[in-house]
This record gives structure tokens, C-alpha cells and sequence, in this order.
């Protein structure tokens, strides 16, 4: 696919003009986008449960939140927010009986569409628009006048003007003035589950506790592990997001560059590439998708025995410890 990016000279916020969009769920990148569209002129409606936090943080904001038939009814557009885990229960129960031809539905991430937990009816539209950002940054930037980049797709075109109709989406919550780069749903689906799993969140983690455990078994003291292997990540992090890979090793000492040039091929090994293949087969077989729908529905026992098991762990203690003595950072504990 030639590459092929949308700005706001290429994205028309019209087809969205006079017209309601639906937004199920209120959270993360739910608010956002509630906000984004409403201070761009457009009508926004907010589906969300009664008595939660995100229904009471919607009225805060000045919506009324209400139930997902109330906030469908004549929508144009239907933005689905809601955790991938939980969207094909709620669509099979409350979105499809409320669905009707012509409207267009809409995901930030194309999780369920593309491994086919949710196969909407013929004559709806189908579209994505993918921030590549945390809803409150996609809400900070949008209130500085600026935007974060967004991927747009398009899985079904019942009428010809589902693009049209995605790229106002893009424009309204303010993709289109940092840029909207076109995709398809399968594309964003598995190099997103890739990046997360092998990357990002995955490999970022499972690193940091290497190095951290590696450095505290030698003998050396765990406040010093930790500033080395999981607090100067965000300088490293920062440096790279500003000028990539080049700009951090202009930035930092020889030393440092030599060390970086020599050795990091000693930890990512061809037996790591190989694994990382099997993590992206996994991932384009459906394979993951599966056993996290099935660890879902089975009461998340191999999850929280996971979570609880680094929550309870040294790094994580050691952390909270020194964090407190650096105000400055806004540490936040869950």
C-alpha cells in the first residue's frame, strides 16, 4: 500500500456537519473524542452505565449520558470506545437490534472487527480512526490547538462514503492537523498487538526486570538497580521521541554510544527475533486473539496471578519507596 496521509486541507469535517455522532463508553479515548467533536460543532451523544465513574466524569463535562439505544437513535456515526474484551458482548446485545442501514460504525482499534467477534450487517459502514496516542493526550493536544497522528480504515463501504465520513471523524477530534495515515484494519490490528506485545509494554518490561533482578542477585543495592534500569528509561525514551535513535546517542557519552553499539546485539538475539516471529504468528493466526477472549471469559485467573505477582515484587516496592522522594515526577499509584 503506497503510503497516503490525510491533513485538514484532505479531511472535511461536512459530512459530519448538522449531524449526530454516538460515542459508547466514556473512558480512555471515549472522552476524548466526546470532547474533541463537541468543541468542533458537532453533536455529540455519550452512552454510558449509570453510576460509574466515567458516566459521572461525562456529566461533569456537560453531557448527558444515557443508555446505548438512546444515544444510537439517529446517530450518523457510532464510535465504539469500549475495552476489546468486552465489545462483542455489548454489540451483540445493544448495538446490533439498535443498527440500522446507513449508519456508520466506528472503532479506534480493530481488534473485533478484524478477527471477527463483531460482523456487522450489510449497508453499515465500517471505519476506524486510531489515534496514535492515550485518550488525554489526544484531549491535551487537541485543547493547544495541535493533534496526534491517527490511522484511518475503512473495512466497509455500504455506500461509497465511508472514508468521507471517517476523515470528518479524524478532523473533528483533531487528527487531521498532525496527520491521518491510511491503513487497513488488519494492518493496525497486528503491528498493534505486535508492538505492545514484543516492544511497548512486553519486551519494555520484561527487560527492566531482567536488569533490575540481574544487577540485585550481584549484590549491588536495589534503589541503585532501580535508577538504572527503570527510572532513566524515560530520559533515553524522551531523547529518542525527539530526534530517534540518532539523537539519543548524540546526546549521551561515548561510553555510553560505544556500549549501546556493541552490546544491545547481545541481548536482542536471533533466538529473540525467532520469538518474536512466533509472537507475530500468533497474532495473524487469531491465536492470540483467542486465548485473551477465552482468559476473559474464564475469569482472568492466569491475568491477575500475572499482575499480582510484579505488583508484589521487589522492583515495584523498591519504586513506590523512591518515587515518593521525587516530587516533581506527579508519581502515580494504583
Amino acid at each position: 500500500m503506497a503510503l497516503k496521509i490525510y491533513y485538514e486541507k484532505d479531511a472535511s469535517i461536512t459530512p459530519l456537519k448538522g449531524k449526530k455522532v454516538a460515542v459508547i463508553g466514556y473512558g480512555s479515548q471515549g472522552h476524548a473524542h466526546s470532547l474533541n467533536l463537541r468543541d468542533s460543532g458537532i453533536k455529540v451523544a455519550v452512552a454510558e452505565l449509570k453510576g460509574t465513574d466515567n458516566y459521572k466524569l461525562a456529566q461533569k463535562h456537560g453531557f448527558k449520558p444515557g443508555d446505548i439505544k438512546t444515544a444510537m437513535k439517529d446517530a450518523a456515526l457510532i464510535i465504539v470506545t469500549l475495552p476489546d474484551e468486552v465489545q462483542a458482548k455489548v454489540y451483540k446485545t445493544q448495538i446490533a437490534p439498535n443498527l440500522f442501514r446507513g449508519q456508520t460504525l466506528g472503532f479506534c482499534h480493530g481488534f473485533n472487527i478484524h478477527f471477527k467477534y463483531i460482523v456487522p450487517p450489510k449497508g453499515v459502514h465500517v471505519v476506524m480512526i486510531a489515534p496514535k496516542g492515550p485518550g488525554h493526550l489526544v484531549r491535551s493536544e487537541f485543547e493547544k490547538g495541535g493533534g496526534v497522528p491517527c490511522l484511518v480504515a475503512v473495512e466497509k463501504n455500504a455506500t461509497g462514503d465511508a472514508l468521507k465520513t471517517a476523515l470528518a471523524w479524524g478532523r473533528g477530534m483533531g487528527g487531521a492537523r498532525a496527520g491521518i495515515i491510511k491503513t487497513t484494519y488488519k494492518e493496525e490490528t497486528e503491528t498493534d498487538l505486535f508492538g505492545e506485545q514484543v516492544v511497548l509494554c512486553g519486551g519494555l518490561t520484561a527487560l527492566i526486570k531482567a536488569g533490575f533482578e540481574t544487577l540485585v542477585k550481584a549484590g549491588y543495592q536495589p534503589e541503585i538497580a532501580y535508577f538504572e534500569c527503570m527510572h532513566e528509561v524515560k530520559l533515553i525514551v524522551d531523547l529518542m521521541y525527539q530526534g530517534g535513535m540518532s539523537y539519543m546517542r548524540y546526546s549521551i557519552s561515548n561510553t555510553a554510544e560505544y556500549g549501546d553499539l556493541t552490546r544491545g546485539s547481545r541481548i536482542i538475539t536471533d533466538k529473540t527475533r525467532a520469538e518474536m516471529k512466533k509472537i507475530l504468528a500468533e497474532i495473524t493466526a487469531g491465536k492470540f486473539a483467542k486465548e485473551w477472549v477465552r482468559e476473559y471469559q474464564t475469569g482472568l485467573k492466569k491475568f491477575n496471578k500475572l499482575y499480582a505477582k510484579d505488583y508484589k515484587g521487589q522492583l515495584e516496592k523498591v519504586g513506590k519507596k523512591l518515587r515518593r522522594m521525587m516530587k516533581w515526577i506527579d508519581a502515580k499509584e494504583v
